[in-house]
């Protein structure tokens, strides 16, 4: 079967690709620096291992407590919106009561929403879903906030930024495929409940991982939450190299949120029957899903290489294009399986270098003294997006038509973030303040200001 095949091959490719850029991409041999990324990736993928356990058998809790389908759909719709409401405010406090302390939240939150698993009850599942859908904000932008500006104050070179987001990918990717496995075999011997307690007790630890070894950082500590917001949309509406990057992630987030909704009943379709009294060959959603996954990891290697020669800006022009073309293949040939296949495997590719190009550019240009608020914010309208897929009745092209249309304005808004970065002070990018931040305190007034380390005073530069 070409699903089974192509896993294994992607594999082999992956392998060698990964060994090729060890050799031939530079990596800091600074052991601080070494002893930092460590430190920051076994607590992030910490929080994605406990989001990814859940995953698989959400839906499948869900049927098992005898929910209708649209019970269901509006357990769904109530996550997105608590996590396009709430999850912006909330997410927020990183900025003023600190990053840190938000990772914290993060974990109790969503531990919480795993306690509700328990009850088969549909009002106690809507308050899990809510809390879930506001933990989703904070572990889309705190952490990285947190990374950013410890990266910044430890004066760590500015390109090893995009070194640690590429491990970050890679890493998530492989911490993807095993909570599947994981909470495949949870399932099989404990029921439907049990990933959901795993998922708990990974929580747990890394709560106590960030408690004891993270510092604490901030934004704008001493302004006010209202403050917060007008500074982020001060910032949205005078930098249009902010607008851009959130535009990018809104427009290419929603593509991809409404890919992973589509994609299994897409391969379904695309079955083509030469006997009609034969039943339809099962599809081996795992080995799929696995698929995906070492396809990201090859995306991420792809950045590593990628960035080495050329700026982000410049070669994500081509990589969002590509994206849109992939997704035109179960609109173009709905009825070729291994033509739509490909397609996906092609877009997971460029979900892998995605993620690493975006937060290596937001480390340039998103401010400092707002940066999680301006992060959630943007996550409004992607939510907004996947809420208005949910509630139509469309059929599957026309979904993925949708998608290849978002995915072609996000390649046209890309190159116009590339253009004007082009007129970017080089000064401003290399410490990554956004030009428009200048009003303001500048990121390393700030970092001095909230009692970090300032750029130029290397000799207390703190060690986790």
């Amino acid at each position: 079967m070409i699903f089974i095949q192509s896993f294994y091959a992607l594999c082999v490719f992956c392998g060698l690709l990964y060994l090729y850029t060890r050799s031939a991409v530079p990596s800091s041999d600074d052991v601080i620096f070494k002893k930092f990324q460590h430190t920051y990736l076994v607590v992030y993928l910490l929080a994605m291992a406990a989001d990814w356990l859940q995953g698989p058998y959400v839906y499948a809790l869900y049927e098992h407590y005898g929910m209708t389908p649209h019970q269901i759909e509006q357990l769904f719709v109530a996550g997105f919106g608590s996590s396009m409401i709430f999850g912006t405010v909330v997410g927020s406090f990183a900025d003023k009561y600190g990053r840190r302390a938000n990772c914290i939240l993060y974990g109790i939150l969503y531990a919480l929403a795993c306690v509700t698993k328990h009850f088969n009850n549909f009002y106690i599942l809507m308050i899990g879903r809510l809390l879930g859908g506001t933990a989703t904000s904070i572990l889309y932008s705190a952490f990285e906030s947190w990374l950013v500006y410890e990266h910044h104050a430890r004066t760590f070179d500015k390109d090893l930024l995009g070194t640690i987001f590429s491990h970050a990918t890679l890493g998530n990717s492989i911490v993807a495929i095993t909570a599947g496995v994981a909470s495949q075999f949870f399932v099989d011997h404990y029921g439907f409940v049990s990933p959901f307690d795993a998922s708990m007790v990974v929580l747990i630890i890394m709560v106590i991982l960030i408690t004891t070894v993270w510092s604490e950082n901030y934004g704008d500590a001493k302004a006010s939450l209202g403050t917060a917001f007008k500074t982020a949309l001060s910032h949205i509406k005078t930098d249009r190299k902010v607008l851009c990057l959130g535009l990018i992630q809104s427009l290419f987030e929603g593509a991809m949120y409404t890919f992973v909704l589509e994609w299994t009943p897409a391969l379904g379709q695309s079955q083509v029957q030469t006997d009609p009294n034969k039943p339809k060959e099962v599809i081996p959603h795992g080995f799929i899903f696995a698929g995906f996954m070492v396809a990201i990891m090859i995306g991420s290697s792809v950045f590593k290489v990628a960035s080495r020669y050329l700026s982000v800006e410049s070669f994500m022009r081509p990589v969002l294009f590509i994206s849109a073309l992939a997704l035109c293949a179960p609109v173009i040939m709905p009825s070729s399986q291994p033509a739509v296949f490909v397609g996906f495997l092609v877009f997971e590719g460029c979900v892998g270098i995605f993620w690493p190009s975006l937060g290596t550019m937001r480390g340039k240009y998103v401010p400092e003294e707002a940066r999680s608020t301006i992060m959630n914010f943007f996550r409004i309208p992607l939510n907004l997006i996947v809420i208005f897929i949910l509630l139509q009745n469309l059929n599957m092209i026309t979904i993925f038509k949708f998608c290849v249309a978002l995915l072609l304005l996000a390649s046209g808004v890309q190159w116009w973030l590339y253009r004007l970065s082009l007129v970017t002070p080089m000064a401003d990018v290399e410490k990554g303040v956004s030009s428009s931040s200048i009003p303001f305190k500048s990121t390393q007034q700030q970092l001095v200001g909230n009692g970090g380390t300032s750029y130029d005073d290397q000799s207390e530069v703190m060690d986790v």
